[in-house]
């Protein structure tokens, strides 16, 4: 059975055609197509002048669109905007809001995880919802929290897609490749001195390889940074077995950070 269209399914549409230029539409005044004047080309004897060819216009690469704009923002909060601007992935056009960051950006700690869900979506925060809550415990366990104002006790969080994916799908690759020079450059602003990978898309983009059962627990490294692999709060809440493994894993992010001290 087909679900019934909401108004944000209704305005995600008119942005799409807006996107693809039929406005017509939705001019401000109707046309009368029969006061228009007459456009007909009368045939001619004459020969046509022969006119150059026009040049084909290069088409934009998304991934070197991204590192451009990235690469020209020099905070956080340019960053942000620059996300904002950027027109080359089409989750925008379904999101109501880019979810950046939340946090304490001092922190000494940045976890990245996957992608917005319908309550990060609402709210415009990564990892609000069920999923949120269950990694605010977790982290709370070894005394960090996203509130805390020390950057030691602190957490930064951030996620690879800004945007939520339609029906909460997996992200594409070609949409991690977009976002990729985002991210590195998110860390190289924010400067942690470790990350936390949440599930498999955070490992794709920031390793080049999924397998989160495998990588978990392992230390590796991504954007230049020592780099740990860990289940998502969501994988935590559907195999609640599991949560040993996340255990150990914490303990480990308590002592890397402890032996940097």
């Amino acid at each position: 059975m087909e679900s019934t269209p909401t108004p944000h399914d209704d305005l995600a549409c008119l942005a799409w055609q807006i996107e693809l230029g039929a406005t017509e539409a939705i001019l401000d005044a109707p046309v009368n197509r029969y006061d228009l004047p007459d456009k007909t080309v009368q045939p001619t004897l004459r020969a046509a002048p022969v006119r150059p060819a026009a040049e084909t216009a290069t088409p934009t690469d998304p991934v070197s669109a991204a590192g451009t704009a990235a690469a020209g923002a020099t905070t956080l909060k340019a960053l942000q905007a620059a996300l904002a601007a950027y027109p080359h992935c089409d989750l925008r056009l379904g999101a109501r809001n880019l979810v950046f960051s939340d946090g304490n950006p001092a922190a000494r700690i940045m976890v990245i995880g996957e992608a917005p869900g319908r309550d990060e979506d609402l709210q415009g925060k990564p990892f609000v919802g069920r999923a949120g809550q269950l990694l605010d415990r977790m982290f709370a366990a070894i005394g960090l929290s996203r509130h805390a104002a020390r950057p030691e006790d602190a957490l930064y969080i951030g996620n690879i897609m800004p945007w939520r994916p339609p029906q909460n799908r997996d992200p594409s690759p070609e949409e991690i490749a977009m976002m990729r020079p985002f991210m590195a450059r998110h860390v190289a602003l924010a400067n942690p001195d470790l990350l936390v990978l949440m599930g498999n898309i955070s490992c794709e983009a920031g390793l080049g390889k999924r397998g989160i059962t495998r990588l978990r627990g392992t230390w590796s490294e991504a954007w230049g940074k020592p780099a740990l692999p860990m289940f998502h709060p969501a994988y935590l809440l559907r195999t609640p077995a599991a949560k040993r493994e996340a255990w150990a894993d914490l303990l480990a992010l308590k002592a890397r950070l402890r032996s940097l001290t």
